[in-house]
Protein backbone atom coordinates (compact mmCIF):
# COMPACT_ATOMS: atom_id res chain seq x y z
CA UNK A 1 0.00 0.00 0.00
CA UNK A 2 2.84 2.45 -1.10
CA UNK A 3 1.71 6.04 -0.17
CA UNK A 4 -1.44 5.14 1.73
CA UNK A 5 -1.55 6.68 5.55
CA UNK A 6 -3.21 4.12 8.12
CA UNK A 7 -3.20 7.98 10.53
CA UNK A 8 -6.10 8.01 12.34
CA UNK A 9 -7.27 4.29 13.13
CA UNK A 10 -9.11 3.46 15.95
CA UNK A 11 -6.32 1.09 17.49
CA UNK A 12 -9.06 -0.93 19.64
CA UNK A 13 -9.80 -1.77 16.17
CA UNK A 14 -8.54 -4.25 13.79
CA UNK A 15 -9.06 -3.07 10.51
CA UNK A 16 -8.23 -4.60 7.20
CA UNK A 17 -7.27 -2.26 3.45
CA UNK A 18 -6.70 -3.54 0.09
CA UNK A 19 -6.95 -2.24 -2.96
CA UNK A 20 -9.16 -4.02 -5.56
CA UNK A 21 -9.13 -4.57 -9.12
CA UNK A 22 -10.23 -0.69 -9.72
CA UNK A 23 -8.02 0.33 -7.75
CA UNK A 24 -9.86 1.81 -4.70
CA UNK A 25 -8.81 1.13 -1.05
CA UNK A 26 -11.28 -0.97 0.51
CA UNK A 27 -11.72 -0.86 4.36
CA UNK A 28 -13.14 -3.32 6.61
CA UNK A 29 -13.69 -3.21 10.14
CA UNK A 30 -12.75 -6.88 11.87
CA UNK A 31 -14.26 -5.46 15.66
CA UNK A 32 -11.60 -6.62 18.55
CA UNK A 33 -9.28 -8.84 16.83
CA UNK A 34 -8.35 -10.56 13.69
CA UNK A 35 -10.69 -13.35 12.38
CA UNK A 36 -8.42 -16.03 12.18
CA UNK A 37 -7.53 -15.17 15.55
CA UNK A 38 -11.27 -16.30 15.98
CA UNK A 39 -10.50 -19.99 14.94
CA UNK A 40 -7.41 -20.32 16.35
CA UNK A 41 -8.38 -19.23 20.06
CA UNK A 42 -11.03 -19.58 22.49
CA UNK A 43 -13.24 -16.57 23.16
CA UNK A 44 -10.61 -16.25 26.36
CA UNK A 45 -7.46 -16.80 26.05
CA UNK A 46 -5.02 -17.38 28.47
CA UNK A 47 -2.33 -15.08 28.54
CA UNK A 48 1.51 -15.51 30.05
CA UNK A 49 2.45 -12.24 30.58
CA UNK A 50 6.31 -10.98 31.40
CA UNK A 51 7.36 -7.03 32.85
CA UNK A 52 10.30 -5.55 33.62
CA UNK A 53 11.38 -2.82 35.61
CA UNK A 54 13.71 -0.01 33.98
CA UNK A 55 17.45 -1.23 33.43
CA UNK A 56 16.07 -4.27 35.94
CA UNK A 57 16.51 -2.39 38.87
CA UNK A 58 15.22 -4.56 41.92
CA UNK A 59 12.16 -3.14 43.73
CA UNK A 60 9.54 -5.71 43.16
CA UNK A 61 10.43 -8.41 45.75
CA UNK A 62 8.33 -7.08 48.80
CA UNK A 63 5.64 -7.54 51.16
CA UNK A 64 4.16 -4.40 49.88
CA UNK A 65 4.58 -4.98 46.29
CA UNK A 66 2.94 -8.63 46.71
CA UNK A 67 -0.15 -7.41 48.66
CA UNK A 68 -0.70 -5.00 46.11
CA UNK A 69 -0.54 -7.33 43.63
CA UNK A 70 -2.94 -9.78 45.33
CA UNK A 71 -5.22 -6.95 46.09
CA UNK A 72 -5.12 -5.58 42.40
CA UNK A 73 -6.26 -9.19 41.26
CA UNK A 74 -8.93 -10.04 43.00
CA UNK A 75 -10.66 -6.75 42.13
CA UNK A 76 -10.13 -7.47 38.61
CA UNK A 77 -11.33 -11.07 39.55
CA UNK A 78 -14.43 -9.64 41.51
CA UNK A 79 -15.13 -6.34 39.30
CA UNK A 80 -14.29 -6.97 36.02
CA UNK A 81 -14.44 -10.90 35.75
CA UNK A 82 -10.56 -11.09 34.64
CA UNK A 83 -8.69 -14.20 35.93
CA UNK A 84 -4.99 -14.05 37.54
CA UNK A 85 -4.09 -17.26 37.80
CA UNK A 86 -0.55 -18.36 39.06
CA UNK A 87 2.37 -16.01 39.13
CA UNK A 88 5.77 -15.13 40.41
CA UNK A 89 7.10 -11.72 41.29
CA UNK A 90 11.14 -11.25 41.10
CA UNK A 91 13.26 -8.35 41.69
CA UNK A 92 12.98 -6.87 38.47
CA UNK A 93 10.37 -8.21 36.92
CA UNK A 94 6.68 -10.59 36.81
CA UNK A 95 5.13 -13.42 35.30
CA UNK A 96 1.64 -13.91 35.77
CA UNK A 97 -1.16 -15.85 33.60
CA UNK A 98 -3.98 -14.01 33.03
CA UNK A 99 -7.29 -14.48 30.86
CA UNK A 100 -10.45 -12.18 30.58
CA UNK A 101 -13.38 -12.33 28.32
CA UNK A 102 -13.25 -11.08 24.44
CA UNK A 103 -13.34 -7.77 25.09
CA UNK A 104 -10.26 -7.77 27.81
CA UNK A 105 -7.48 -4.93 27.51
CA UNK A 106 -4.40 -6.30 27.80
CA UNK A 107 -2.05 -3.60 27.41
CA UNK A 108 -4.28 -1.39 29.79
CA UNK A 109 -4.83 -3.55 32.36
CA UNK A 110 -0.86 -4.56 32.63
CA UNK A 111 -0.66 -0.57 32.30
CA UNK A 112 -2.89 -0.14 35.35
CA UNK A 113 -1.22 -3.02 37.50
CA UNK A 114 2.14 -1.48 37.00
CA UNK A 115 1.02 1.47 38.50
CA UNK A 116 -0.72 -0.19 41.53
CA UNK A 117 2.46 -2.16 42.33
CA UNK A 118 4.42 1.51 41.92
CA UNK A 119 2.44 2.73 44.57
CA UNK A 120 2.58 0.29 46.47
CA UNK A 121 6.41 0.25 45.92
CA UNK A 122 6.33 4.04 47.39
CA UNK A 123 7.89 4.58 43.61
CA UNK A 124 5.23 6.73 42.15
CA UNK A 125 6.23 9.98 42.74
CA UNK A 126 9.65 9.11 41.33
CA UNK A 127 11.02 11.02 38.48
CA UNK A 128 13.21 8.20 36.80
CA UNK A 129 11.56 5.73 34.46
CA UNK A 130 10.37 2.82 36.52
CA UNK A 131 9.18 0.49 33.81
CA UNK A 132 10.71 -1.12 30.49
CA UNK A 133 8.05 0.39 28.11
CA UNK A 134 5.33 -2.41 27.27
CA UNK A 135 5.66 -5.98 28.35
CA UNK A 136 6.23 -9.52 26.83
CA UNK A 137 3.32 -11.91 26.42
CA UNK A 138 2.14 -14.79 24.76
CA UNK A 139 -1.05 -16.49 24.36
CA UNK A 140 -1.22 -20.03 25.41
CA UNK A 141 -2.47 -22.75 22.25
CA UNK A 142 -4.80 -25.59 23.33
CA UNK A 143 -1.48 -27.82 22.53
CA UNK A 144 1.05 -25.83 25.29
CA UNK A 145 0.80 -26.71 29.10
CA UNK A 146 0.17 -24.48 31.23
CA UNK A 147 1.43 -26.50 33.57
CA UNK A 148 4.99 -26.67 32.13
CA UNK A 149 5.36 -23.13 31.55
CA UNK A 150 4.33 -22.51 35.48
CA UNK A 151 7.12 -25.22 36.86
CA UNK A 152 9.62 -23.76 34.75
CA UNK A 153 8.69 -20.36 35.99
CA UNK A 154 8.25 -21.13 39.62
CA UNK A 155 11.63 -22.54 39.84
CA UNK A 156 13.26 -18.91 38.56
CA UNK A 157 14.42 -17.78 42.30
CA UNK A 158 16.18 -20.74 42.59
CA UNK A 159 18.03 -20.64 39.05
CA UNK A 160 18.57 -17.01 40.16
CA UNK A 161 19.81 -17.82 43.61
CA UNK A 162 17.52 -16.62 45.98
CA UNK A 163 16.16 -19.45 47.73
CA UNK A 164 17.18 -23.41 47.77
CA UNK A 165 13.44 -24.95 47.04
CA UNK A 166 10.69 -23.28 44.99
CA UNK A 167 8.42 -23.18 47.93
CA UNK A 168 10.47 -21.00 49.93
CA UNK A 169 9.93 -18.32 47.43
CA UNK A 170 7.22 -15.79 49.39
CA UNK A 171 6.59 -13.99 46.57
CA UNK A 172 4.58 -16.54 44.07
CA UNK A 173 1.13 -17.86 43.83
CA UNK A 174 -2.25 -18.33 42.13
CA UNK A 175 -5.42 -16.17 42.88
CA UNK A 176 -7.79 -17.77 40.52
CA UNK A 177 -7.75 -21.57 39.63
CA UNK A 178 -7.17 -21.72 35.80
CA UNK A 179 -8.15 -25.13 34.04
CA UNK A 180 -5.21 -25.59 31.67
CA UNK A 181 -3.77 -28.83 32.09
Amino acid sequence: MAGQSTRGINRSDWTAYSVVATGFLVKRNFGRRPPRLGRLFDASPLYFVTFCTHLRNRYLACDEVHAAFVAYSDRAQHDHNIAVGRYVIMPDHVHLFVRGSQVFGLGPWVGHLKQALSKAASLSRAKAQLWEEGFFDHVLRSDESYAQKWNYLRENPVRAGLVKSAEDWPYQGEIVYIDRA
